[in-house]
């Protein structure tokens, strides 16, 4: 059997490609969402926008339900304390994604405008609601949340307010979020769409690329010299089982950077989200769209495991009570279940990846306002 310290840190890295995937393929239909009621001019277009994604969006959403699975099955105290502290915004994030899928069955069954432009916008917030969340939560985790673990009843106590989630870097952190999945979804409207509005797709994945590298940048600055980051300074072995409360750790600014000074191989990651954001500008700008989308998917990795590799071995840090932060050692299922589902996930993430390719390979080419117009059974 794996070392039980491996097998930490393998489903570290399994977790994050997780959410890398759904970053990068679910992302992309949150910014479609984001830019559906300003690039589409007429009902024509933004049918073609919604068609673009149409095939793909709910495998796409898969990725998401597999992460939040994977969570609750490697690290529980993780997964229990993310839907304790951020009840109220998981809880947004839903409601949010309730308009994904009615909007696309229903926007075109009736022919009015005020019904379509309604789903629009509701399309709309269904893009733009989850993708500033999701940044939020992240710079929330950058801060450390308040919470404290009790070892009597295997719980956590949440002691915030969801308004005080809606700090400023958290703010900024949605802003890179959000600029980072418009990106994702301008780029792939560039491979999928042709004419006017893929030179509009071209020129709102330009801009949505520079506001990505801005944010980004700051909030590095703002992360180096105002976010107080978290060490741990004694622990039990990490090929051990204990409790959070075994460890002790301290907090102090610009402890988030000492991973990259460790291990400066790490700083491919920051360098990959700054590189592959000015590469999908560039690509994007000579017409090059499939680079650029994949410019764009090389930034949004970056910009995730910069967090990632930041926080190591951090998961969630806790404010209140730093002894009751979860980290990759402490915050884990057993030995056997993490070892039982390694096995699982190097049978199945071949075949799903590869079934996922075919399907792409299917739908491959442009959707035309000809194809909407010719195609009578499309529903969207």
């Amino acid at each position: 059997m794996i070392d039980y310290e491996v097998l930490k840190v393998i489903w570290w890295l399994f977790i994050g490609v997780l959410l890398i995937g759904f970053a990068i393929t679910d992302g992309f239909d949150l910014g479609v969402g984001t830019l559906l009621p300003f690039l589409g001019r007429n009902d024509e277009e933004r049918r073609v926008i919604i068609n673009s994604m149409g095939p793909v969006w709910e495998g796409n959403q898969v990725w998401f339900i597999t992460a939040g699975g994977a969570t609750f099955a490697a690290w529980p105290l993780v997964y229990a304390t993310a839907f304790s502290g951020f009840y109220a915004a998981l809880l947004l994030v839903l409601f949010a994604l309730f308009f994904r899928p009615a909007g696309i069955t229903y926007r075109s069954k009736i022919d009015d405008p005020r019904w379509r432009a309604a789903w629009d916008w509701g399309l709309f917030i269904g893009g733009t609601v989850p993708a500033v969340v999701f940044g939020v939560a992240f710079g929330n985790l950058l801060q450390g949340v308040p919470f404290q673990f009790d070892p009597a009843t295997m719980s956590v106590t949440y002691t915030g307010s969801f308004w005080g989630l809606l700090n400023p870097f958290a703010l900024l952190s949605g802003t890179v979020s959000l600029a980072m999945l418009v990106m994702q979804g301008a780029t792939f409207l560039q491979v999928r769409t042709e004419g006017a509005l893929e030179l509009r797709a071209r020129r709102a994945a330009r801009w949505a690329a520079i506001a990505l590298i801005i944010a980004f940048a700051i909030a590095g600055l703002w992360v180096a010299y105002g976010v107080p980051g978290y060490r741990i300074v004694t622990m039990p072995s990490a090929s051990s089982a204990f409790a959070p409360l075994a460890k002790t750790v301290d907090s102090a600014p610009g402890l988030w950077l000492a991973n990259f000074a460790a291990h400066p191989w790490m700083m491919l990651a920051p360098i990959a989200g700054f590189a592959g954001a000015g590469a999908a500008i560039a690509f994007s700008g000579r017409g090059r769209s499939l680079l650029a989308f994949v410019a764009s998917s090389v930034a949004i990795a970056g910009v995730i495991f910069t967090a990632g590799f930041a926080m190591f071995p951090f998961v969630i840090p806790s404010s209140s009570d730093m002894r009751s932060s979860l980290t990759v050692w402490d915050a884990v299922s057993s030995h056997r279940t993490l070892a039982i589902m390694f096995w699982v996930v190097v049978i199945m993430l071949p075949i799903v990846l590869a079934y996922t390719a075919w399907v792409y390979r299917v739908i491959r080419g442009k959707v035309t306002v000809t194809q909407i117009r010719e195609t009578t059974h499309v529903s969207y």
